[in-house]
């Protein structure tokens, strides 16, 4: 029953929310374009389904996905786990599991990311097959996967989080002159669509039991942040794959050229 009511007071929340984004769709449709849009009967059903998802999705993350991820963090930190006395001094050395498990999940996350899906999907379509949706959704899922193990890192040892941010947009910038002009408003775009439905909520309950159950880390200077690194790693993995794919291939280009040079 508890749970029937929090479902029925999701999808109300949900509603009031997203009726914004239905007063402006109609305002124009009908006021400004001044036509009736084709099929408005399947639009009327598909925004129904949108809105019974969404509440589904928050209800889920609620009692699950939450809980899962300060579990986790918890179990992870455990003096017990780590095989350490409970009054023995603990180094970032010793949460080597925690890295792991960030970055893997950081990487599953963003594997089952749908806006990075049909971005990649998209991408693939208008470049004609130039980039490939499977390797662009792997060069950001490895990106994500290495800004929330190093995130996790920065909340194990306590250092500032600005130095990180700073570094990673320093290589970033440095990275924007050397690759191709066509990927960087795709790689910049792919270090967005990372931060949406299904990492953000997971990453995020990371960040926060693991500030929560380290000794002397706030969860609230502590546990916020790594969503910050999912956004600007993909940028780095994905500029650095183009960097990668093009030095190759001046590398076989130049190889080719000898070969047909011999006498």
């Amino acid at each position: 029953m508890a749970l029937a009511l929090n479902i029925l007071e999701t999808f109300a929340e949900t509603v009031f929310d997203v009726l914004p984004i239905a007063v402006i769709l109609l305002f124009f449709q009908f006021l400004v374009i001044r036509k009736v849009p084709p099929h408005p009967r399947r639009i009327v059903f598909g925004f129904l389904w949108v809105l019974i998802g969404l509440s589904l999705f928050l209800v889920g993350l609620e009692e699950a996905l939450f809980p899962l991820g300060r579990t986790m963090a918890k179990q992870l930190t455990d003096p017990g786990f780590l095989g350490i006395a409970a009054d023995q001094a603990v180094h970032w050395q010793d949460y080597f599991w925690v890295y792991v498990f960030a970055a893997a999940i950081g990487f599953a996350t963003t594997v089952a990311e749908p806006s990075l899906i049909a971005v990649s999907l998209k991408a693939q379509e208008i470049s004609g097959g130039a980039m490939r949706a499977f390797e662009l959704h792997i060069a950001v899922a490895v990106g994500v996967a290495v800004g929330v193990g190093i995130g996790a890192y920065r909340i194990v040892s306590g250092t500032p989080l600005p130095i990180y941010i700073m570094a990673g947009y320093g290589l970033v910038i440095v990275q924007t002159f050397m690759a191709s002009k066509w990927i960087i408003p795709l790689a910049y775009d792919s270090g967005g669509v990372t931060t949406s439905t299904v990492t953000v909520p997971v990453v995020a309950a990371l960040g926060l039991g693991l500030a929560s159950t380290i000794p002397g880390r706030s969860p609230l200077i502590d546990g916020f942040g790594l969503i910050a690194f999912a956004s600007v790693f993909p940028i780095v993995t994905v500029l650095g794959y183009d960097m990668a794919v093009n030095w190759l291939r001046r590398l076989g280009k130049k190889e080719h050229q000898e070969e047909h040079s011999e006498p």
